[in-house]
């Protein structure tokens, strides 16, 4: 059979980095084809190629046989190929019909076009398990739902092949799994599948074959049946990877953070936490588990000083914080020993545009070793930046590069050194490896685990759920705004599934 796509030799250069490197790429009708590589790996440029964001220096695209020019998106959908994005491309005011006809209107006489598209839709979700009312708004649809969207609107332009980018970073379990079902739907009925992701879970879970990038090639392609995770991460990364997280028991000590009642209401007047009581120990790792947009964004940005609450108390260290008080901000808590780790790197965590040096001081600029007064010691900042990018194996190791030019990960990890380094009694870390690669989750993880048996108290959030259940000690899972339910980690994944969905398991039997 004539494969559905057929890349080859391309290759793709933006100034003196090589993002793609003679790549070939063959992936057959009907099928499901996983790619997987470490963050700069060249994923997403092949992907952006194909969907015509880019223009290949060198090479040419095959698609049902037929050699094709992409010069735009316009172009790539006029091929049958269709894309859904990490972050939806959404108009959120729009109901579910405006989004999908959107661009696809049918002509002058709006009115035909848009009954036409209604049946269109109707038959469409019917045939691939895709149904969402068409006349509910997206802003008031779940991520899991606002994600049919995407794909009903590729469906609705043709698309015979379909390139998902990290599908499921904001799903539950169960979301995850009933979009496996989609896909599965969808390849036999004949539609190609490309599926870009880091989880290895997932590639072995629903894809039929896989292909594997490092550093802009394309190093393997392997029946998914006849590899292992184990191989695959090896295959990215060019070494031995410990999937795991190796982590002893421990017994906690004493109390160090201690939240009671905490209420937060945001700009609208709506309550985004409410009543959280917790307590965090020495010695342990508290996860907390749920859907993006819970609550926990604004839980860990209270707790850190960035937010106000509206009620409630916070105790650290046996000093009293009253979290409703307009003179309490980060630099307050800072001085408690608690250290943060924001979810947003680039929003929150650094300023790209700054030099790495500059970077690995931010929050601590006063500190007496960097200087005295208003005069900075530069030499005593750069000798302690150089320091934390050998012990934290930050790449490229130069602290005079402007942030910007490293990879995620190791923006990552610059974050990470500069508030570990600190040695604070507290860690609140927030989704500690959104967007990193395999490597960087190996170093990531074992650091946390480090400070774990060191007697540091760490508050960890993350939408992934492994991440939570490898890491954690216990489960705190937040619905709405509120904490649900306490769990230790190795308790059934469909069980916190339900729990993030906010349902419980007795009323889903």
């Amino acid at each position: 059979m004539t494969p559905a796509i057929e890349l080859k030799k391309i290759d793709k250069s933006f100034g003196a980095v090589h993002a793609n490197k003679a790549i070939d790429l063959t992936v057959a009708k009907g099928s499901i084809h996983g790619i997987v590589g470490e963050n700069g790996a060249g994923k997403s440029t092949l992907m952006s190629i194909l969907y015509g964001f880019y223009q290949a220096d060198e090479g040419e695209i095959l698609v049902d046989g037929k050699r094709v020019d992409i010069p735009d998106s316009k172009t790539a959908i006029a091929h049958g190929i269709g894309m859904v994005h990490q972050h939806f491309m959404l108009v959120e005011n729009f109901t579910v019909l405006e989004n999908v006809v959107l661009g696809a209107e049918g002509g002058g006489l709006l009115g035909r076009g848009v009954a036409k598209a209604r049946a269109e839709l109707k038959r469409l979700a019917d045939d691939y398990d895709l149904r969402v009312d068409p006349d509910a708004l997206i802003e008031d649809l779940p991520v899991g739902l606002q994600q049919r969207v995407e794909i009903l609107k590729a469906l609705f332009r043709g698309a015979d092949i379909l390139i998902l980018d990290e599908p499921t970073g904001v799903l539950t379990p169960a979301e995850a799994d009933h979009l496996f079902r989609i896909l599965r739907v969808l390849r036999d009925e004949g539609k190609t599948v490309l599926l870009i992701t880091h989880k290895l879970r997932e590639i072995m879970a629903v894809t039929d074959t896989v292909s594997i990038m490092r550093r802009g090639e394309m190093v393997a392609t392997r029946k998914t049946a006849e590899t292992s995770m184990t191989e695959l991460a090896e295959l990215m990364v060019g070494r031995r990877v410990l999937l795991r997280v190796d982590k002893a028991p421990r017994e906690p000590g004493r109390t160090v953070m201690s939240v009671r009642d905490l209420t937060v209401r945001d700009s609208r007047g709506v309550d985004v936490v409410k009543n959280v009581s917790f307590d965090l120990r020495e010695g342990e790792i508290v996860g907390i588990a749920g859907v993006s947009g819970n609550g926990q964004s604004q839980l860990i940005e209270t707790l850190a000083g960035i937010r106000h609450a509206v009620a409630g108390r916070i105790e650290v260290n046996g000093t009293a914080v009253d979290p409703t008080r307009r003179d309490i901000d980060p630099s307050r808590i800072r001085a408690l020993s608690v250290a943060h780790v924001p979810e947003d790197r680039h929003r929150m965590g650094l300023v790209t545009r700054f030099f790495e040096y500059e970077n690995a001081i931010l929050g601590y600029h006063r500190d007496p070793a960097y200087g005295k007064g208003a005069f900075l010691d530069i030499k005593a900042i750069r000798d302690a930046a150089r320091g934390e990018i050998e012990k934290y194996d930050i790449r490229p190791p130069n602290c005079l590069l402007k942030t910007a030019n490293f990879s995620g990960g190791n923006q990552q990890k610059i974050v990470l050194a500069r508030e570990i380094e600190r040695d604070p009694a507290v860690l609140l870390v927030g989704q500690p490896t959104r967007g990193v690669d395999i490597g960087a989750i190996e170093f990531i993880h074992r650091r946390l685990v480090e400070l774990r048996d060191a007697g540091k108290a760490i508050l960890l959030i993350s939408v992934e759920l492994d991440e939570i259940r490898s890491l954690a000690d216990r489960v705190l899972v937040m619905f709405d705004g509120a904490l649900v339910g306490e769990r230790p980690p190795e308790t059934d994944e469909g069980e916190l599934g339900l729990m993030m969905a906010g349902v419980n398991r007795e009323a889903a039997e």
